[in-house]
């Protein structure tokens, strides 16, 4: 029985988006933004040459139809990808009226959101009065430190030491529909960071809040301060069963590798494999030659994100593309006959644009497993339903089956 890989590499949108005018960095649409086109051809130029250098070398994504679904999408040649395809190759559209995480996720897996989510949009004093209240009595304390718009890198580096010392919860946000919680896994209790963020989401979610994010961290003023793998989501409920549910009704197997498993509320998954990028390019692999027949694997490798896309580090971003792809060939090898993967994103992140926020674009869908099939422009819900197709599970949603 075949199985189903289905690969998030989130933010690598490939410009195009029809609604792009809709949204926004600051000030400026994100009309034109275009991650891999923009990332190539700052590689091309010799201006992306920090940890690697010269054109960006992506022979085997490339080969499938990477560079060929971009040009489909948006017009712009990705600098030096110009294979011929091989593989399923085209783009999908966002219908959902967000350019975020759960968003992308759950319109991919055939639910799209129905609602505006509520951002806070002040960059200082982000959050009213009564939720600060309500963060304060559940942790205990007198206070939260933040309460602002901030980097999670940067707002520890700054706040940590003051943290350590009183005890305070750190609370910020993002563009993002997010209240995020740092705090040290050993001064404040990783258990109870966990049990913070768990109570206070469904004060978070009746507002229209996506995510509440626990973020720990390690680390002193002498040494520095460090986040650790043990990020974990707090994420509003689909509002419809999702290609997870459809897949474990038919009482087949839902692994969740990275931050799927939080995205969609362990909704629909029996198991999860969390770590960082390089330990999920591991869970992928094992999970190749572990996946039972029949399976669903839905991964995501977050880092092009959060490390790179938001940071507008083009060289960082260019060099995880570089090893994603490299990776590949091993992934390809450990295939069974009649499995399919494919490889697509959640929205854009374009290093080269302005402002810190993710980018409105169409996305790539790149698939091994099926030969020479390009699908042209589709939606992402189609996504959702050419996976069920290949499963041969009823598909729940709208979308239409490109397989």
């Amino acid at each position: 029985m075949a199985r189903a890989f289905l690969v998030v590499m989130d933010s690598v949108g490939c410009g195009g988006a029809p609604d792009a005018h809709k949204f926004f960095n600051g000030d400026v649409p994100d009309i034109g933004a275009n991650t891999l086109a923009h990332i190539a051809q700052e590689c091309a130029a010799g201006r992306a040459n920090e940890g690697r250098s010269g054109p960006l070398h992506m022979p085997n994504l490339d080969g499938l139809g990477l560079g060929a679904a971009v040009m489909l999408a948006s017009g712009e040649q990705a600098a030096g990808m110009t294979a011929t395809p091989t593989g399923l190759w085209g783009a999908v559209s966002e219908v959902s009226m967000g350019k975020d995480t759960p968003s992308g996720h759950w319109e991919l897996a055939g639910v799209p959101v129905p609602w505006d989510w509520h951002y806070f949009t002040e960059k200082q004093n982000s959050f009213p009065d009564d939720l600060v209240a309500e963060v304060i009595r559940l942790a205990g304390v007198d206070g939260i430190l933040g309460n602002c718009h901030a980097s999670g890198t940067a707002i520890i580096d700054e706040l940590g030491g003051q943290h350590v010392k009183s005890g305070l919860p750190i609370c910020y946000t993002s563009v993002d529909s997010v209240f995020q919680i740092a705090a040290h896994e050993e001064a404040f209790g990783l258990e109870r960071l966990y049990k913070l963020c768990e109570e206070l989401a469904p004060t978070l979610h009746k507002m229209g809040v996506g995510r509440v994010i626990a973020r720990p961290f390690l680390g002193d003023v002498a040494t520095g301060f460090t986040r650790t793998t043990n990020r974990h989501d707090y994420a509003m409920a689909p509002p419809a069963p999702t290609l997870c549910d459809w897949v474990q009704d038919a009482g087949r197997h839902v692994y969740a590798i990275g931050k799927i498993g939080d995205i969609f509320s362990r909704q629909g998954i029996n198991e999860v494999r969390k770590g960082a990028d390089r330990d999920l390019m591991q869970h992928l692999l094992d999970l190749a030659d572990e996946a039972v027949d029949g399976s669903l694997t839905f991964a995501n490798f977050v880092e092009f994100d959060s490390l790179f896309g938001h940071r507008r580090d083009v060289a960082g971003y260019a060099n995880a593309l570089e090893w994603f792809d490299a990776c590949l060939p091993e992934l390809f090898g450990k295939m069974r006959d009649g499995d399919l993967i494919l490889f697509t994103a959640d929205h854009g992140n374009d290093p080269t644009w302005v402002g810190g926020d993710h980018t409105r674009e169409r996305v790539p869908v790149i698939g091994f497993g099926r030969g020479l099939k390009p699908i042209g422009l589709q939606g992402f819900v189609d996504v959702a339903a050419s996976v069920a197709d290949h499963l041969g599970v009823p598909s729940q949603g709208t979308g239409k089956s490109f397989l």
